[in-house]
């Protein structure tokens, strides 16, 4: 069995993935997810080509990427 990744080492990777993928035009949003008993990171991207810039993981902690498109504002009203 793995080591169990805690929720403060998953939220110190994420703030680090952040700060790395900020200025990526195909990622949308990097956050925590829980998996199994772990938690992961979670990374959001417009297309599946940009998971190709995102590292399988950070600081230990897993990473994985989930296509969700482009991201657009509902209109007000």
């Amino acid at each position: 069995m793995g080591v169990v990744t805690d929720r403060s080492t998953a939220r110190a990777a994420k703030a680090q993935l952040a700060a790395r993928l900020a200025d990526d035009p195909g990622v949308t949003g990097v956050g925590l997810a829980r998996q199994d008993t772990d938690y992961v990171l979670r990374v959001d991207l417009t297309e599946a080509a940009a998971g190709d810039r995102v590292p399988g993981q950070v600081d230990g902690v897993a990473v994985v990427t989930r296509v969700i498109g482009t991201v657009r504002a509902l209109p007000a009203g």
